[in-house]
């Protein structure tokens, strides 16, 4: 069955749901092995329930296992789900569907998928194994249907495992830390997801996908040598009737830059409230203001003058952001709200405002509606609860209002993505990241790419310098880790549809319109994205087009690298002129334009800690 409407159409959607496919998800020869194929064939997922009558899957790429028989299940209550397991029935369909993304990195998503489904008996609990085979990937989640019994219960624990074919180093890290690279039977810390691990010759993402009612989960050392096991941070599950587990993700390439492929996988797991993505939303850059009236007024021009669309009130605008006697209804005196909100309306720029957790949780109903009447374009949630149940169950709920509001919205602090930005697309980015306020160093950056990004967009929070003394002496901690060159660059290599640009200092403090000409132009959205080279933890270099014009950015870890870039991605027989951004000797950014074609081979020598930022357009 096809459906596809002249909405759909007006999108280049197409959607393609809801048969048998035999062919490709099927009993394997073993009666009791069941098996699903991507759409592509080359990746494939076993299930059996083994000798112990547990149940357990592997996982291979190419004819090549990704992952030893591995466990599935959890303890509901004190019932182990997953073993003495009977499977009762499997049903299987595929999926096919294109999509538009205006929000993304590329502005088609193609989302194909083969499914097998489970119905199971473990002890008196009754419940669903759902996989999905991707083309490179696997993802599955449990699901509590109706029981005989009307409450549910709480998962104390999951049983799922990761068991590696081969001695793995994982990325380690947690919420906004540096990485440590560990060897996986070294491992004493947990580490977030995602989390990416590589042998030399395989590179795998483990991630999660659609956790909108669950606590957070982190991956620990598994009892099996070479393996990893799910853990929880800090809480238990409640479950109701028809409760649904997050997506657990494997994603498998045979390079560092070949994982960029699934950093959507988040976004085709979950399930969109509108078939296209509201002309309200609107993605941009943004300049963080002082907390005065002439502050405002000031990061308005300058934000209309280096086309930016957002400036932002951060902590403070309403009082002590932990005082429960702060109202986010109320202005502090030296903000005339009114007044910069109608000069940015004039201007074309929306006012974004910060709420902390204190006042979300107090008044969140309440400050909808207000900030609406009032002209707000946008929120920021500063300092949430993304580690319980209880905090992530209301975050959902929070998001939601605010999309039904018409706000866009930046969640600060321990949230990462899980896709959700399908379902309310104003979600348009978060943090869940060690961000340029930190002044993380090459390494990092360089790492970055391959790990948290893989589960989306990444509010990294800009610090260029600028010529103030003070910002420079005292609001860095330490001087800044990296080039500025980097840092033009890492604005085309991190994606977020809403950058924040210039976190610290004052809009007149930036004068050398030369050294911030690139961050006028680049966008943060795009048609097409392509990763050019990578390694993770020594160099990254990524192209992006918007139009007809391409940006591409290059950056160092903590070693020189001399080399060349590919120019595939440019249409052959035509002409470019490429603008190139790069570090000077003195610590600022020399410029120079140069023709190019796309048969040429483009040099590349940077620095140890630095970048390079180009943009290659058309000739007339």
């Amino acid at each position: 069955m096809i459906a596809c409407s002249c909405r759909y159409r007006l999108f280049f959607s197409f959607l393609i749901i809801g048969w048998t496919f035999s062919q490709s998800v099927t009993a394997a020869p073993k009666p009791n092995i069941y098996q699903a194929n991507s759409p592509d064939t080359k990746t494939r997922i076993d299930i059996t329930v083994n000798d112990q009558k547990e149940l357990v899957y592997r996982m291979w790429q190419a004819d090549e296992p990704v992952l030893n028989w591995s466990g599935l299940g959890f303890q509901l209550d004190a019932v182990s789900v997953g073993q003495a397991v009977v499977v009762k029935k499997q049903t299987a369909h595929t999926h096919k569907e294109q999509f538009a993304w205006p929000l993304g990195e590329n502005d088609v998503i193609q989302n194909e998928y083969n499914e097998l489904k489970l119905d199971c008996q473990s002890g008196s609990v009754s419940y669903q194994l759902i996989v999905r085979v991707f083309n490179g990937s696997v993802a599955f989640r449990y699901v509590l249907p109706k029981q005989k019994e009307e409450n549910v219960g709480v998962i104390r624990q999951e049983y799922t495992t990761f068991a590696l074919t081969d001695a793995y180093t994982i990325y380690q890290y947690n919420e906004e830390s540096v990485f440590t690279p560990t060897t996986v039977s070294d491992l004493q810390k947990s580490c977030d997801f995602p989390a990416t691990l590589t042998n030399g010759r395989f590179f795998l993402t483990i991630g999660e996908a659609d956790n909108r009612e669950y606590t957070k989960s982190v991956l620990t050392a598994g009892k099996a040598n070479n393996s990893l096991a799910i853990a929880f941070h800090n809480d238990s599950v409640k479950t109701t009737t028809g409760f649904q587990t997050p997506w657990r993700t494997i994603s498998v390439a045979t390079s560092a830059i070949g994982l960029h492929q699934f950093s959507d996988l988040p976004l085709r797991l979950c399930t969109p409230t509108s078939p296209t993505v509201p002309a309200w939303i609107k993605p941009g850059k943004l300049i963080r203001s002082g907390l005065s009236t002439q502050g405002g007024l000031n990061c308005i021009d300058f934000a209309a003058k280096h086309d930016f669309q957002y400036i932002m009130f951060d902590a403070g605008w309403y009082g002590a952001e932990f005082r429960t006697t702060s109202d986010p209804t109320q202005v502090i005196p030296a903000i005339d709200l009114p007044k910069v909100i109608q000069y940015g309306k004039e201007k074309g720029i929306g006012v974004i405002l910060y709420v902390n957790r204190v006042g979300l949780r107090a008044k969140l109903d309440e400050i909808l509606p207000l900030y609406k009447k009032w002209g707000v374009a946008g929120l920021k949630f500063g300092f949430v609860d993304g580690l319980t149940q209880e905090g992530i169950t209301w975050l959902a709920s929070a998001i939601k209002k605010v999309y039904d509001h018409g706000f866009i919205l930046d969640i600060h602090d321990n949230y990462k993505p899980t896709g959700l930005s399908r379902t309310y697309p104003n979600l348009l980015t978060q943090e869940g990241i060690r961000g340029n306020e930190n002044n993380p160093d090459a390494f990092h950056n360089t790492v970055l790419p391959f790990t948290r990004f893989m589960a989306g967009a990444a509010d990294y929070t800009f610090c260029y310098p600028n010529t103030n003394r003070y910002f420079t002496d005292n609001l860095y901690k330490t001087k800044l880790q990296v080039s500025k060159g980097q840092q033009l660059a890492l604005s085309v290599v991190y994606f977020s549809p809403l950058q924040a640009i210039f976190w610290y200092g004052n809009p007149t403090d930036y004068n050398d319109e030369g050294e911030i000409e690139f961050f006028k132009r680049v966008p943060t959205v795009w048609n097409e994205s392509q990763y050019l080279v990578g390694e993770i933890g020594k160099v990254v270099s990524v192209a992006r087009r918007q139009g007809s014009t391409w940006y591409v950015g290059s950056v160092a870890g903590l070693s020189d690298w001399t080399g060349t870039l590919p120019l595939h991605f440019l249409s052959s027989g035509k002409q470019y002129k490429a603008t190139i951004y790069d570090d000077d000797a003195a610590g600022g950014i020399r410029k120079q334009v140069i023709d190019l074609k796309p048969t040429d081979s483009f040099p590349i020598s940077l620095k140890a800690k630095g970048g390079q930022a180009i943009i290659i357009e058309e000739k007339n």
